[in-house]
Order: structure tokens, then C-alpha cells, then sequence
């Protein structure tokens, strides 16, 4: 503790930041980890593993091929063709409608799977349905009267003529329609699948170590592995200036390090601020990411930096302050707070970024496309993933999401927190295990309902969700 305020008062007196985040000496592949420049002196480690797939092929089969004119699998080519299997084709149809009132209604008008799984087994179809939120960006309006509303029916006195029903209200204007009507192949990806590629990105102050068991188990399973170090983060370079860590400078920098080692399917894995990266390239290439999943990301609301937060102060300041910052993380991020949770917050370097750095990425997020309609435009299926003792998203924000979103499985894990991929390793890689293997059952998609399903169904088309912040993650 006083080491750290002896350097702060050094760096507010030289006006240099300490303990800078460099890359390592060595530039070469070494165990799995890559060097990639994403811009002239921006840096970037990579942890990649490629799992070694020979398989041996007969002269018959290879006769065969050679007649069907099939290209063999190219491993240095980044769209590569699909080996697996078929899949189940889902047609994904919805209206999103914005008022000017800022209420939101979307309408699923195609195939919309079962909202929630429990171990990720064949959803089934449910009915179109219409979900109608208020965006958070007019939660301080009121909302409009209903356009059509039903007058009260108040009998006549004797003797009186029935009243001439009221004119008719003109019905409201939306501000902006999207309409989305597009087929998605929805298939299992297992390990043997040459053109699967896992992505994993990590939030502000962690590191690829943070998935070092989720790296490990899916590298085994022959799965390949992609998982970078953030700018300034890791062994990634720091640049000392602050507009290298917005959110659009370092969305660039993993376009980059995604159009390098895509496959043909893509299942990104994104952890607190990185989901917001990983829905960004989900926007971005459809066609690209097969699946998703949001580990403790929080709501569906556009970014914005707090002008209150404690990460506002100089970064002298920070640094004084960093073994308290250290322990509310340790407090905030772990269910428990034991010599085990210490220890994989070291192993997994979590939280040991330089205080620029740290103040940098909380001032740059801001993001004002990401709001409720730009994930409500998302048709790639997504496994939402919650740590029930979470202190820095809260559970509604999960929920919110999971209502927005077209294809979303909301799973909660009563024993993690916010490092639940730490935590829990066995449960969290099981969990994406299954996700990774589960492909949509179409069969039932023309199977009939009982009444009672069908009143259920009915009660449930219609939801409300409360009015949520733009949050920092």
C-alpha cells in the first residue's frame, strides 16, 4: 500500500505512468501465443491453438472425392467448408417499430425457439408473439395513451338517446420500422468440425488467461481456440494516449483479429464489457458467427461513460488507490473471498492494468448504436450466461436482454458471480459445451397445441420490462 502511493506521488510529480502493460520479449509463437500487429505499433497477444486433424483416407475415398469434385479442407483459408452436419433451417421474420414516444414493439412473425433451457436440450417452437418495452432513452416521458381506446360503457339514463361514440384518434406514427425476414441454418458444432473457430474476448481489466479452463477443455475436445489480450491489457502494447481505448478503436482491433482466423462458423464468447464486442461482430458478420454467448454482459442499452464513477480521477490518484480498487474487485467479482479466489485472480491476471489504461477504457465506452434496436436485429442464436451473486450486473439486465433478443437461452448459475467462468469452470464449460452441440428440433414446428398450451401461450405474447440505464461494464 505504501509502495503504491509512494509511486503515485512520483508519477503526479513526473507526470508519467507506472507499471505500463508491454508486450513480451519475444515475438515468435510460443506455446500457442501469437503476435499480431492489428495497426502500425498496436500489438495485440493471441492465444491460439489449432487442434491437429489428419485424418486417413482410403484410395476409395479419396477416389471418390476426387469424381464429386469436393475441395479439400484448406487449413490456411479462412471461409473453409462445412464438414459437419446439415442442420435445421429457421426462418427468422420480425417488425421492430420505434415511436416517437420511445416505446419499442417488436413482432416475432417467423419461428421463435423456447426462451429458456435448462441443459440446453431441443427447444421447441412457441407462437408469434409481440414484445413492447420502453427504450432507455425516454424513460423520463411518459408514455402516450392508448391510439385506440375502449370508452367506458356507462348505460343512457332513462328516457335519453345513447351519445354518438367519440371520434376515432388517428393512429400513432412510428419514428423508425426495421423489418428482418432472412433463413439461418442452425447446426451442431463439435470439436471434429474443421470449420468451427471459438472466440473468446474478455472485459475491462482482465486478460486471455481469465478462459484459461475454457481454453484448455475446448482445445482438447478439438476444438480451435482464439483468445485475445485487449489493447493495454495482458501482454498486449499500451499506447499513452487515450483515444486508443474506446470502444470503436478497440471494436477495429478485433475485426481485425476476427478476419484473420475466422472459419466458416464462428461461436464468439464474450465476458462483461467484451459481449458488447462480440455483439458488434455479430452485427457485423451474420453470416459468419453461427452463435454466441454473453457471459454477464448486462442490458441491451447503449453505452455511456459515467461522469461520476471513481475512474474520473487522474490516474496518480488511481494508482494510490489501486490495492483498494484490487479488493472491491475481489469482493464484487468472486461469491467468495478466499485464499482460492486470491489465487485465480493472480493466475488468471485479472484487474492489473495500469490506472491510464483502466481510466481510458471506462471514459471510451461509449457506444450509442448498441441500444434495445440494434440487438433486437441480431438473428444468431445466443445462450445467455448469469452469475446469480453478481454485484456489478444485476439479474434484470440479463432478463431484459433475453426478452429482446430473437434466439436467447438465459441460464443462471446460483454459485458464480461475475468471474463465473472461474468459479464454476466445470459448469460454465458444460454449459457451453451442450450449447455448442444443440441444434433446433424443426420437426415440431407444424406439431398442434392443446387449449391449454395455447392459453398459456396467448397470456404470455405480451410483456412489459422495466426502464433500464445505460450501464458501464
Amino acid at each position: 500500500m505504501l509502495t503504491s502511493i509512494t509511486e503515485g506521488i512520483l508519477c503526479c510529480l513526473t507526470g508519467k505512468t507506472a507499471n505500463l502493460v508491454l508486450p513480451l520479449e519475444s515475438s515468435e509463437p510460443s506455446d500457442g501465443f501469437e503476435y499480431v500487429e492489428v495497426k502500425p505499433g498496436r500489438v495485440l497477444r493471441v492465444r491460439h491453438i489449432v487442434p491437429e486433424r489428419q485424418p486417413i483416407e482410403t484410395e476409395k475415398q479419396v477416389a471418390e472425392k476426387d469424381n464429386a469434385d469436393v475441395d479439400c479442407y484448406d487449413k490456411d483459408s479462412p471461409i473453409s467448408n462445412n464438414d459437419g452436419d446439415s442442420g435445421s433451417i429457421v426462418h427468422c421474420k420480425r417488425k421492430i417499430t420505434v415511436y416517437r414516444n420511445g416505446q419499442l414493439v417488436i413482432e416475432n412473425l417467423g419461428d421463435v425457439l423456447h426462451s429458456e433451457i435448462l441443459q440446453c436440450q431441443d427447444g421447441d417452437l412457441e407462437p408469434c408473439s409481440t414484445v413492447e418495452v420502453e427504450l432507455a432513452d425516454y424513460k423520463d416521458i411518459a408514455s402516450s395513451p392508448d391510439p385506440n381506446p375502449v370508452p367506458p360503457l356507462v348505460p343512457p339514463p332513462p328516457g335519453e338517446h345513447k351519445p354518438a361514440p367519440p371520434p376515432r384518434r388517428r393512429r400513432r406514427k412510428p419514428k423508425r420500422t426495421v423489418l428482418i425476414d432472412s433463413k439461418r441454418t442452425i447446426s451442431s458444432c463439435k470439436g471434429t468440425h474443421s470449420d468451427v473457430a471459438l472466440f473468446f474476448v474478455h472485459g475491462v481489466g482482465g486478460s486471455l488467461d481469465i478462459w484459461s479452463s475454457q481454453l484448455d477443455f475446448f482445445s482438447r475436445l478439438g476444438y480451435e481456440v482464439i483468445a485475445p489480450d485487449l489493447a493495454g491489457h495482458g501482454a498486449s502494447t499500451a499506447p499513452q494516449i487515450a483515444a486508443a481505448y474506446t470502444f470503436y478503436a478497440l471494436a477495429e482491433d478485433l475485426r481485425a483479429i476476427f478476419k484473420r482466423y475466422a472459419r466458416k462458423r464462428n461461436i464468439l464468447i464474450g465476458h462483461s464489457y467484451g459481449v458488447s464486442f462480440c455483439t458488434f461482430l455479430a452485427h457485423e458478420y451474420p453470416d459468419l458467427v453461427h452463435k454466441v454467448v454473453m457471459i454477464n454482459g448486462g442490458g441491451p442499452t447503449a453505452l455511456e461513460p459515467s461522469l461520476c464513477s471513481i475512474f474520473q480521477l487522474p490516474s496518480c490518484v488511481l494508482h494510490c488507490l489501486s490495492p483498494c480498487l484490487a479488493w472491491s474487485f475481489l469482493k464484487a467479482g468472486f461469491a467468495r473471498q478466499g485464499a482460492k479466489e486470491k489465487q485465480l485472480l493472480k493466475q488468471g491476471n485479472a484487474f492489473n492494468v495500469s490506472p491510464f489504461v483502466l481510466r481510458a477504457m471506462m471514459s471510451g465506452q461509449y457506444w450509442p448504436e448498441g441500444d434495445e434496436v440494434y440487438h433486437a436485429e441480431l438473428t444468431v442464436p445466443i445462450l445467455l450466461v448469469h452469475g446469480m451473486c453478481d454485484k456489478f450486473v444485476p439479474m434484470d439486465e440479463d432478463q431484459r436482454m433475453a426478452e429482446i433478443l430473437l434466439f436467447a437461452f438465459l441460464k443462471v448459475i446460483e454459485e458464480g458471480s461475475h468471474m463465473v467462468m472461474m468459479e464454476c469452470p466445470e459448469t460454465v464449460n458444460t454449459l457451453l459445451h451442450e450449447f455448442f452441440l444443440w441444434e433446433p428440433d424443426m420437426s415440431r414446428k407444424g406439431s398442434s397445441k392443446t387449449d391449454t398450451e395455447k392459453a398459456i401461450a396467448a397470456s404470455d405474447t405480451l410483456h412489459t420490462l422495466k426502464n433500464s440505464k445505460p450501464v458501464n461494464k
